[in-house]
C-alpha cells in the first residue's frame, strides 16, 4: 500500500497525544501540577496536529463533515465521532488543570475512556480490512493501542521530572518509569509478532480464486488489465525492497526502543533536571521510531486487488 504522509502522521501523532490523555486522566500523572498542566497542552496540540492532518489524505477535506455520517457501518466514521466527543472531557480536564490547578478527575475518566475508544476505532478501520491479510488480526488493534500508551508514558515520565513535586526518588515517580518499561516493551514484543505473522500470512485469495477460474487448473496472467500505471497500481501496489524494508525495521527499533528503554533506566538513577531532558527526548525518539514503524505497516502491506496485476502474493 502506498504511505501517505498524512495518515502516518495523523496514526502517530494522535496515537501519543491520546496516549499521554489517557495517563492524565486515570492519575497517573497529577492534573493539577505543572507537570500535568504542560501535560494537557501536549495531548490537545497532539490531537490536534494529528486530526488536522488526517484532513489532507482526502480528496476533498472541505467535505469531512459528511464522513461522520456513517458512524453505523464505518470505523473511520466512529473514529471521527468518538474523536469530536473526546474532545469535550478532555478540555474539561484540561481546562480545571490550566486554570484551576484542579484535578478534576471525572472528566479525566472519560477522556481517558474516549482516547482508548477513539485509538480502537483508528486500529480497527485496518484490522477490518479481509482484503489486506496482514492487518486483519487482533495484533493489529493490539499494536496501535499498546504504542499509544507507550507515547503517553514516556512523555508523562519527562513531564513528571518537570513537575518539583515529584521525585524519582519516591515511590510514584519510580512507579510511572517501571510502567513505562513494561508497556514499551509489550508494545515492541507484540509488533515483533505482527511482523512475524505478516511474514507468514499468505492470502486465502490466489489469481485462481479471484476470476473463479480455478476448477479449470492454473491460471496465469496473459496481459494486465491496463498498459499504464493507474490509482489502483499506485496506492495497493507499492512495493518496498525487503532490504530497505529490513533497514527500516532496526531503525525503528534503535529509535522506538533501544534509546527510549535505555533513558528510562538512565533516569532512575540521575537528578530530575537531567531526567526531564532525557526522557523527553526519548519520547521525541520513541515517535520518530513510530513514525518508521507507521510507514513500513502501509508500505509492507499486500492488497489482494493486485492478483488482477499478477502478484501472487497479494
Amino acid at each position: 500500500m502506498h504511505p501517505a504522509f498524512s495518515v502516518i502522521a495523523f496514526t502517530s501523532l494522535s496515537g501519543m497525544g491520546y496516549g499521554l490523555a489517557v495517563v492524565l486522566g486515570v492519575g497517573l500523572l497529577d492534573g493539577a501540577s505543572l507537570g500535568g498542566q504542560i501535560g494537557y497542552v501536549i495531548a490537545l496540540l497532539l490531537i490536534s496536529a494529528g486530526l488536522a492532518s488526517s484532513t489532507f489524505h482526502l480528496g476533498h477535506p472541505e467535505r469531512a463533515i459528511l464522513a461522520l455520517t456513517q458512524w453505523r457501518s464505518s470505523w473511520l466514521s466512529r473514529e471521527g465521532v468518538l474523536a469530536i466527543i473526546t474532545f469535550l472531557p478532555l478540555g474539561l480536564a484540561a481546562l480545571g488543570s490550566l486554570f484551576f490547578a484542579a484535578d478534576w478527575r471525572p472528566a479525566g475518566w472519560l477522556a481517558a475512556a474516549g482516547s482508548v475508544a477513539t485509538v480502537y476505532c483508528t486500529a480497527m478501520i485496518y484490522a477490518s480490512l479481509k482484503t489486506v491479510q496482514q492487518w486483519a488480526s487482533g495484533l493489529t488493534v493490539a499494536v496501535y493501542l499498546l504504542f499509544g500508551l507507550a507515547g503517553g508514558l514516556l512523555l508523562a515520565s519527562g513531564l513528571a521530572a518537570v513537575d518539583a513535586a515529584t521525585a524519582y526518588s519516591d515511590d510514584s515517580g519510580r512507579s510511572l518509569l517501571l510502567l513505562s518499561v513494561l508497556v514499551l516493551l509489550a508494545a515492541w514484543v507484540t509488533k515483533a509478532l505482527w511482523w512475524r505473522r505478516a511474514g507468514q500470512e499468505h492470502s486465502a485469495s490466489t489469481i485462481e480464486s479471484a476470476t473463479g477460474l480455478g476448477h479449470l487448473g492454473k491460471v496465469r496472467l496473459l496481459e494486465r488489465p491496463h498498459i499504464e500505471e493507474n490509482y489502483l497500481t499506485r496506492e495497493m501496489g507499492f512495493r518496498v525492497a525487503r532490504k530497505h524494508a529490513v533497514k527500516l525495521r532496526r531503525m525503528a527499533l534503535i529509535l522506538g526502543l533501544v534509546l527510549p528503554l535505555a533513558a528510562l533506566l538512565v533516569a532512575l538513577v540521575i537528578p530530575d533536571g537531567f531526567a526531564a531532558v532525557l526522557l523527553l527526548a526519548a519520547a521525541l525518539s520513541h515517535l520518530l521510531g513510530v513514525l518508521i514503524e507507521r510507514w513500513l505497516f502501509f508500505a509492507e502491506a499486500r492488497h489482494t486487488v493486485m492478483l488482477y496485476y499478477g502478484d501472487e502474493r497479494a
